[in-house]
């Protein structure tokens, strides 16, 4: 998969993410704490960091999630609230 084709597969799965909740960009960002220009930039960005990521899927009502995949395993890289505690005192 391309880097444009990854980029865009992440916009789309947030922008469906937040419209599966039923918020608004607005909605969204008052939640997190950020402007509305944020979270369109956020939705649109390949370079979104965890703990961005971690904010915007909680903001939301789901959890996240990182593993590693290697053949049949797979492997918890992340859990929830893990990135959440590390480097941001929560």
């Amino acid at each position: 998969m391309s880097e444009l084709e990854e980029e865009l597969r992440l916009a789309a799965g947030l922008t469906a993410l937040r419209e599966e909740a039923g918020l608004s960009q607005r909605e969204l960002a008052r939640r997190i704490g950020v402007s509305q220009p944020r979270v369109a930039a956020i939705e649109r960005s390949r370079n979104v960091t965890l703990d961005v990521l971690e904010d915007y899927v909680d903001a939301v009502g789901g959890r996240l999630e990182v593993h590693v995949v290697m053949g049949d395993h797979k492997i918890p890289l992340i859990s929830a609230g893990r990135a959440k505690t590390r480097g941001r005192g929560r």
